[in-house]
């Protein structure tokens, strides 16, 4: 039996994953697959696969991008889903802030540096024509939670996190939500460390069949809505719009996909140069 880690966000991009480890799918194939939560998300799981805590990761595209030019030894072996990721602009309830606009040049709230929170606000606010140096501030607050309990206490005067996640805590009234700003490219990929890679190539492949065979089914499963719903906490209706929305996928991102996303990263001054597509893509 080969043992791999693997880590992820909480969240319901990832129920294929549970729904293939709970029916012992990677078991059945002599693989001991041990999935490894991240509410900290992006940031926190680019740290877990440079120190060697986990073995691959399913990760936000542009974060992961990032760190491998800033020297993460890993790779991308595909998209995980295709569909952009509808990241919510949200304040606190008692917020004095009621639109977007009104966000310039205030604090936006992050779960850390590196994360999909801190790169989707620079580019948020390219796309509102912000200066990128004075109209951008951040305060890290490690997670939803942290944001849950810094944003009423102005820890923070804005928060970008997946729209759907977090509308429960709109809905009872503890965020408003005053925006959303998709991601320009596919929202989750698959990235592996080199040196498992090297190693276990047979194994990584093995996986991503298995868990592409969840996703293409996954959709259709019995009452998946409620499933949903009941384990995240959300009503049926936004369940059904978010499935409605959400494509999984099982080839690796284009060239062009890959450039628009270091084109991006550079003109945000997120990274300094780009890189071959070789030393990023599997």
């Amino acid at each position: 039996m080969k043992n791999f880690l693997i880590g992820g966000v909480p969240e319901h991009f990832n129920l294929p994953w549970y729904i293939a480890l709970r029916d012992k799918d990677f078991q059945k194939k002599n693989i001991n697959l041990r999935w490894k939560d991240y509410p900290g998300g992006t940031g926190q799981m680019c740290q877990a696969l440079r120190e060697k805590e986990i073995d691959m990761a399913v990760i936000l595209t542009e974060g992961v991008v990032r760190d491998i030019i800033n020297g993460n030894d890993c790779k991308i072996v595909q998209v995980f889903v295709k569909s952009p990721l509808i990241w919510g602009i949200h304040v606190a309830a008692n917020s004095d802030y009621n639109t977007v606009s009104d966000l310039k040049g205030t604090a936006a709230a992050i779960s850390r540096y590196g994360s999909g929170s801190h790169l989707m606000a620079y580019v948020n606010a390219e796309n509102l024509e912000w200066n990128l140096q004075s109209d951008l501030k951040f305060k890290v607050i490690q997670d939803l939670d942290g944001a849950l309990e810094g944003l009423p206490n102005g820890n923070g005067d804005y928060f970008m996190w997946e729209k759907f996640m977090t509308k429960p805590y709109v809905d009872t009234g503890v965020f408003r939500l005053v925006g959303e700003s998709p991601t320009p490219w596919p929202s989750f990929v698959i990235a592996v460390r080199n040196d498992v890679l090297d190693n276990e190539a047979e194994a990584i492949q093995t996986i991503l069949e298995i868990i592409n065979s969840t996703t293409n089914g996954f959709k259709q499963l019995e009452a998946i809505d409620q499933i949903i719903a009941k384990r995240y906490g959300q009503k049926i209706e936004d369940v059904q719009e978010w499935l409605s929305l959400t494509e999984w996928s099982d080839t690796q991102l284009t060239l062009k996909e890959l450039e628009n996303i270091q084109q991006k990263l550079l003109e945000l001054d997120l990274i300094e140069n780009k890189i071959q597509h070789t030393s990023i893509l599997k």
